[in-house]
């Protein structure tokens, strides 16, 4: 018995490829067609791109704070000479981010905020930002 898709001309193919899409439904489903809301898995970019970028972030905006603001000054401070002037507050700057890049409890915080502000965006198709941006001027 031949495959019923041995059958199929080059247009039907290209219909039937373009109707089922290249993506798993979990990635192309959902009410806008950005993947579906409730999916909580993550893609390997997401593990090791996008949730450790968040994580960083997040540690330099919430959990470094003083640290950052040490290094900042430094570095204003000695211009061109920073590399040599202000290793010490690099040193701080650096321990302090890698602890929390290697908190496991932090990362598991990162991950769900991530997943959380992915099923918003596979929702309504309005990423974080621009709402942040919205809500702002109103």
């Amino acid at each position: 018995m031949a495959n019923v898709d041995e059958n199929l001309t080059d247009k039907e193919e290209e219909i039937k490829h373009y109707k089922h899409g290249v993506l798993p439904p979990q990635h192309s489903g959902g009410p806008l067609g950005l993947g579906d809301p409730n999916d909580r898995s993550l893609r390997y970019v997401e593990q090791e791109i996008l949730i450790p970028q968040k994580m960083r972030d997040k540690a330099k905006k919430e959990k470094c704070v003083e640290v950052v603001k040490a290094f900042e000054d430094c570095c204003k401070e000695a211009g061109f000479s920073m590399v040599v002037k202000c290793q010490k507050e690099n040193g701080e700057l650096q321990s302090c981010l890698g602890k929390w890049y290697n908190d496991t409890e932090f990362r598991k915080k990162c991950t769900e905020e991530y997943l959380d502000e992915r099923s918003e965006y596979r929702r309504t198709g309005v990423k974080k930002i621009s709402r942040r941006k919205e809500s702002a001027t109103f």
